[in-house]
């Protein structure tokens, strides 16, 4: 889950010639202990301001879930039209010889392309959020564009903030409805029941009842067949 501006929404981290899926963002703002990059499941990234004190520019909250049947399949097809979206932007992207410097021309430029694959404005943004991350990396750390490539994962996710996020929802029961779209590019709607703590669960809450802006991801970390059912393994980020 994400909330709070983005310097970068989708910006790998970190970076390198096989990309990794981007990690969400919520806001929190650390004390003075020590900083630790991961600390049980949350993703922290440490920036300085006002005379160097350290805050946490997000956190990535992950709750783990299992899905079967056609849930699973709803969900395996729509990050693998995500996937195909993102090689496709990313093709296209590779050929122009002057990119956008602002997510806004990204946007203009490869919104449409992405569409015509993943049939949602939100999935299709963020297609092109990480691919803009992926052209961002290579330019910092003087990579070719041009040679990269995209690593072995399965994931989708939204690319702005959102309250209530529309296409990975979270519902005051602590589910997540999620927006997927089919083999058939049909969309359809799933039900997640993630495995949530108690402390997250007081978390959650606080962001339904503050309505804070958030951004949803689900992440496919394992797939199988199981009693002759499709099963699948992964996160709601």
């Amino acid at each position: 889950m994400l909330a709070h501006r983005l310097l970068l929404d989708g910006l790998p981290g970190p970076p390198h010639r096989s990309s990794s899926p981007p990690s969400p963002r919520v806001p929190y703002h650390y004390g003075s202990r020590k900083p630790r990059g991961t600390v049980k499941g949350v993703g922290v990234r440490f920036f300085k301001f006002n005379g160097g004190y350290p805050f946490v520019d997000y956190i990535t909250i992950r709750f783990p879930f299992n899905a079967n049947g056609g849930v699973a399949k709803e969900l395996l097809s729509t990050a693998w039209w995500f996937k195909i979206a993102t090689h496709r932007v990313l093709g296209v992207a590779r050929q122009q010889q002057i990119l956008p410097a602002t997510k806004i021309g990204w946007v203009n430029i490869f919104r449409g392309i992405a569409y015509e694959i993943i049939p949602n404005r939100r999935y299709a943004d963020g297609v092109v959020t990480l691919v803009m991350g992926i052209y961002e990396s290579c330019r910092e750390l003087g990579i070719d564009f041009k040679s990269v490539e995209l690593g072995d994962w399965l994931m989708f996710q939204q690319s702005e903030l959102e309250y209530p996020s529309r296409s990975i929802t979270l519902k005051p029961n602590h589910e997540f409805h999620v927006t997927t779209v089919r083999y058939n590019g049909a969309t359809g709607r799933v039900v997640l029941k993630p495995t949530i703590s108690k402390t997250y669960k007081a978390l959650l809450d606080a962001i339904l009842t503050g309505r804070v802006e958030y951004m949803g991801r689900v992440v496919i970390n394992g797939v199988g067949v199981r009693n002759n059912q499709l099963w699948l393994h992964g996160e709601v980020h």
